[in-house]
């Protein structure tokens, strides 16, 4: 017998920029989305959350190690992680960092629970984990997050949805994408206590558009899943991050789009939140 599919839509960076807090809060109002993470140490996250808690959005910790932002833990204790008190650029830098022996496991467990602390003390009801870029597949990295993961009751967003012929047509953004299913496929299974939720999106962030997503609920397996997005309003600078450039308007007009709604009711597709998903794994 087939079971119901519930569909959790996770907007990502909330906090980063009121640009993208903007469209990420009219995504939930207007539109599909039902989750966002919150990048703690954001410089509009204390407004992002006070504003996403007043209308009922559902918060996980987007966990960081890159993009420049500010450390949360104290920059003296995380200095192999913050390097001046502030993260690496890239997830490339800190990859780099990592698999080479320049950055502390107990300094990036220090940091990871500063931030999620820090998402509290600004008000945050932290319902899951997930990591910017998706750095918690790496080698070594994982086992830091799944013990904070345990340790505190919450899910964890697992990147491993399988490719698709689409991919090809972006080799690039394809090879990463790829890359990250097989980390998280091949995975050992997770220790006693901690759940991860399947996720996708991971190929289409920054250009979900209508026909993107459209297709995307296409393939959307049986149980819970996340498909991750990254809305947002206009063509923001982020100044962290200067060279980014996601489609940002473009997911937010998709993610508020009539013709999306209506493929979700014809599927029978449940909308949900990891606080209401029935977790699994």
């Amino acid at each position: 017998m087939r079971r119901p599919t519930r569909l959790i839509v996770n907007a990502d960076d909330l906090g980063m920029h009121p640009s993208l807090d903007a469209g990420i809060l009219r995504a939930h109002r207007e539109g599909i989305v039902t989750s966002a993470t919150v990048l703690a140490m954001g410089p509009s996250a204390p407004e992002a959350i006070r504003q996403a808690q007043a209308q009922g959005l559902a918060l996980g910790v987007h966990l960081a190690l890159s993009t420049r932002l500010p450390c949360a833990a104290p920059a003296a204790e995380v200095p192999s992680v913050a390097p001046g008190g502030r993260l690496r650029a890239s997830w490339a830098d800190f990859a780099r960092a990592w698999l080479t022996g320049r950055v502390r496991r107990a300094e990036v467990a220090q940091e990871l629970a500063a931030q999620l602390t820090r998402a509290r003390e600004l008000g945050a009801q932290v319902d899951h984990l997930d990591a910017h870029q998706h750095l918690h597949l790496l080698p070594g990295l994982r086992g830091c997050v799944e013990a904070l993961a345990r340790r505190e009751g919450l899910p964890v967003r697992w990147p491993d949805q399988l490719p698709r012929a689409t991919w090809l047509q972006a080799p690039g953004p394809a090879l990463k994408t790829l890359l990250l299913t097989v980390l998280a496929r091949t995975a050992p299974r997770p220790p006693p206590g901690v759940r991860r939720v399947s996720a996708g999106g991971v190929f289409e962030a920054g250009r979900l558009d209508e026909a993107t997503l459209l297709s995307l609920l296409e393939t959307l397996p049986e149980g819970d899943f996340e498909v991750g997005c990254h809305p947002g309003e206009g063509a923001p600078h982020v100044p962290e991050d200067p060279a980014w450039t996601y489609g940002w308007q473009a997911e937010l007009a998709a993610l508020t789009s009539p013709r999306v709604r209506a493929r979700l009711q014809e599927r029978g597709i449940e909308l949900t939140t990891y606080a209401g998903a029935r977790l699994t794994r």
